[in-house]
């Protein structure tokens, strides 16, 4: 299944923040822009996932759920796919190496049997989580050692959704072998409507640096469209995604992490590039009166920059952490939100002065209200 929307080469111009168009059996979604949030284990929940899509984010990913387990009618993992109308589109992303487990699983979420009320508008596969746990019983990268199975799996599950389908994938189980172009050719072959591509193998787990001509690869083997992945932190570097590997969308994953303005900074960034820069090719340079992407700069004629993250006061931190604690509390106990908040403060201090201090408190904090307090304390009204 292609997208409507997508581009058959990388060479053909695009603006970074059109729609999307996905086409699958019986479904078709159309994404707003082309800046997602990558699916994350213990992080990509629903809360984060709301606040995401408020600050623009065009696709917003489900956890990693276990397509087996659903099959096992897990509680815990019936938790996981909860949705909510405010966040669409949104990605459902399961893990399995077993065709007929995920077409069970899909038969089951079709019809109610699990998880009733569940609404999601892409199914993903998850083929490039390289966990230990998840690769050694054969799922997630370790999928990549058999593009035939991939090919399989992408046709059952196909057959049993009526969404578009999407991979997401790695360069390669290891580096003796890069396959990432056979697997996404799998993956069409299957009749996938998208591929995700990390830039990295699985035993570079998320160190060094994503290789960019290894996606660019991908894009220029497929007629879907692909989606880059990896080092994305900001405008630059997702521009710098757009342009050297010609990509149709890019994943935004670790840099979310207790920051989702990352969104409103990458779109509001792509939308003012000049004319010229924002329906770019693979290989497009910055010209010198637009954007330095290397160097993070940026002018226009009016003279004005994009927001930026690090303009974000430390009260608009405090508002945001609140309002994501009072989001989970929607939908577990306190005891549970403040252990799981803890995590995400962390993320949200980063480089804040006193951030030492502050999560050291925060390992101790057991109601919102003492959360509140704390952060009154720490980061108080100027």
């Amino acid at each position: 299944m292609k997208a409507t929307e997508g581009r058959s080469n990388p060479g053909t111009a695009m603006p970074y923040t059109s729609p999307l168009t996905l086409t699958g059996a019986n479904r078709s979604v159309t994404i707003p822009n082309r800046v997602f949030l990558a699916p994350m284990a213990g992080v990509s929940d629903l809360p984060f996932r709301l606040l995401c899509h408020e600050q623009g984010a065009g696709l917003v990913a489900m956890e990693m759920v276990s397509a087996k387990a659903i099959t096992y009618h897990n509680r815990a993992t019936a938790r996981l796919l909860r949705t909510h109308p405010d966040e669409h589109p949104v990605s459902l992303q399961l893990f399995t190496h077993e065709p007929e487990v995920l077409a069970r699983a899909l038969d089951m979420i079709n019809s109610g049997e699990i998880a009733d009320g569940l609404d999601f508008d892409v199914l993903d596969i998850n083929m490039g989580c390289p966990v230990p746990k998840i690769t050694g019983n054969g799922d997630g990268s370790a999928l990549m050692k058999d593009p035939h199975l991939i090919e399989q799996l992408v046709r059952a599950a196909v057959a049993h959704t009526p969404h578009p389908v999407t991979v997401k994938i790695r360069l390669g189980f290891d580096e003796e072998h890069r396959n990432a172009v056979d697997c996404a050719l799998a993956a069409e072959a299957g009749g996938a409507s998208a591929v995700a591509v990390h830039g990295r193998t699985r035993p570079q787990m998320y160190s060094g640096r994503a290789d960019l001509p290894g996606i660019a690869a991908v894009k220029q083997a497929l007629t879907i469209p692909v989606f880059g992945n990896g080092d994305i932190v900001d405008g630059p570097s997702a521009l710098r995604m757009f342009q050297e590997t010609g990509c149709d969308a890019v994943l935004v994953g670790r840099a979310a992490e207790g920051n989702p303005w990352i969104f409103r900074e990458i779109l509001e960034y792509l939308r003012r590039l000049p004319a010229g820069e924002s329906a770019g090719s693979v290989g497009d340079g910055a010209s010198a009166e637009g954007i330095r992407a290397e160097e993070g700069v940026f002018s226009s004629g009016n003279g004005r920059v994009p927001f930026t993250v690090s303009q974000v006061t430390p009260q608009e931190r405090k508002a945001m952490i609140l309002r994501q604690t009072d989001l989970c509390l929607r939908y577990g106990p306190e005891q549970v939100v403040m252990q799981e908040m803890r995590k995400h403060v962390a993320w949200y201090i980063a480089g804040f002065p006193g951030a030492s201090r502050i999560r050291s408190r925060v390992m101790q904090v057991t109601t919102r209200q003492e959360l509140a307090e704390l952060l009154d304390w720490e980061m108080p009204e100027k």
